[in-house]
């Protein structure tokens, strides 16, 4: 079943950088009837509180794009509070929705999830195939059990809950805190800041050498509500472009955007993380979807947003 205009959509994650850009899509497209509660009037980790919203509100599809999300240093810190936040928002929505008869769910997991020795492109079917890359295996432990809490419940009790995996997203909205932030907002923002203090260089975090690839987040949201509409499956869809980038070669991308005339430093102490994580998106492209933005256009977007409110 698809949705239809006055379908009542809830979207937990509102105010981040996917649930917002879903919300955007979902408006762009003439569906109004959304629900949006900020983490002041909800807490998705405290199950009382989301049963009692899922029995009060009767949502009848759910975007489940809320998530405690971070960088390399972030997820090295803090693995426990990775784990218990986004396995806790992963068990109450999910059951909520299956007690409260939700016509249909998907679920929002993250390239990670997949082995870091994985062949590349990464296929669907290399899930649990190997060992985790231990920089961030808490967040993709719990998301894993997300994706799999859907497939249980789909087998189980006939849900219709299904999972898309994006790989590295960027876009409006995006959080460009240098201490918890991914690798493209934090390189706009030392870059800009760097060509504000005219400074001589920027240090980017390993060796630039590990490739990523990177998916602007309106694509992700329309690829969201294409699969809401046409996507019934067991498996979970990887969601991504099917091409990657260095980091030295995405660095330099970005420094010719911004107009930073300086030098890159590349600080080996750091750590690089997995060096390849390419999606396999045939998949979705058997489907019959395909990203639109290129990254450099992309990047000019984003950098463009965040002159404008940082």
């Amino acid at each position: 079943m698809s949705m239809d205009k006055d379908s009542l959509i809830y979207v937990p994650g509102a105010n981040g950088l996917v649930g917002s850009g879903i919300i955007r899509r979902l408006e762009e497209l003439n569906f109004n009837n959304i629900i949006v509660k900020p983490h002041s009037e909800l807490d998705l980790t405290r199950q009382v509180d989301v049963n009692d919203f899922f029995e009060s509100e009767k949502p009848e599809f759910v975007f489940l794009a809320a998530a405690k999300v971070g960088g390399i240093e972030a997820n090295r810190k803090s693995p426990a509070e990775f784990f218990y936040q986004n396995a806790m928002i992963a068990n109450n929505v999910i059951h909520a929705s299956y007690q409260n008869n939700v016509t249909k769910l998907l679920f929002l997991g993250s390239s990670c999830i997949y082995p870091k020795s994985s062949k590349q492109p990464i296929k669907e079917e290399f899930l649990l195939s190997g060992y985790l890359e231990e920089t961030n295996e808490a967040y993709a432990i719990a998301k894993i059990s997300g994706l799999k809490m859907c497939q249980y419940y789909k087998s189980q009790y006939g849900m219709n809950f299904i999972s898309a995996m994006p790989t590295n997203l960027y876009g409006i909205n995006d959080n460009f805190n240098l201490e918890d932030s991914h690798v493209l907002p934090a390189l706009i923002r030392k870059f800009h800041e760097a060509k504000i203090s005219n400074d001589s260089k920027v240090e980017i975090w390993g060796t630039g050498k590990p490739m990523r690839e990177f998916l602007h987040v309106d694509d992700l949201a329309d690829a969201c509500i294409f699969l809401m509409n046409n996507y019934n499956g067991l498996s979970h869809v990887n969601v991504g472009t099917g091409k990657d980038i260095s980091i030295k070669d995405l660095a330099l991308l970005i420094k010719n955007i911004v107009g930073f005339k300086g030098d890159l430093y590349f600080n080996t102490s750091k750590p690089d993380g997995m060096f390849r994580k390419l999606l396999d998106v045939s998949k979705l492209l058997d489907l019959g979807w395909k990203n639109r933005i290129s990254l450099r256009d992309g990047i000019l977007d984003t950098y463009k947003w965040y002159v404008k409110n940082y």
